[in-house]
């Protein structure tokens, strides 16, 4: 059974940086598209970041590109996403996923997630 934690949450400034990592138990990252999602409250889950599992390309949602950097330590079986220059707009809890997404920013395509960690930053 795969699962994923995630971790590196917390409260920040605007303008500060932060990490989130995911560790993946249960399957190796080779095997799986690795993203990251996140949902606001009132809002619904969004596409934030994504390593497709046949590409190296990564893939950003406008909002978060040019700030936020995803990436994986296969060694590690983890995958992170850097966040630099956030803003308050970025609050929310954030998630991880692995699957094979047909579509890859699509929320249902994921089997696997992680319970979230949640990112606040004060303006």
């Amino acid at each position: 059974q795969v699962q994923l934690e995630e971790s590196g949450g917390g409260l920040v400034q605007a303008g500060d940086s932060l990490r989130l990592l995911c560790a993946v138990s249960g399957g190796s990252l080779s095997e799986y598209t690795l993203a990251w999602f996140r949902q606001a409250p009132g809002k619904e889950r969004e596409f934030v970041a994504v390593i497709p599992w046949f590409s190296g390309t990564m893939y950003y949602a406008d909002s978060v590109k040019g700030r936020f950097t995803i990436s994986r330590d296969d060694t590690e079986n983890t995958f992170y996403l850097q966040m630099n220059s956030l803003k308050a707009e970025d609050t929310a809890v954030y998630s991880c996923a692995a699957g094979m997404p047909t579509r890859l920013t699509r929320v249902s395509d994921y089997l696997y997630w992680g319970q979230g960690t949640q990112v606040t930053v004060a303006s």
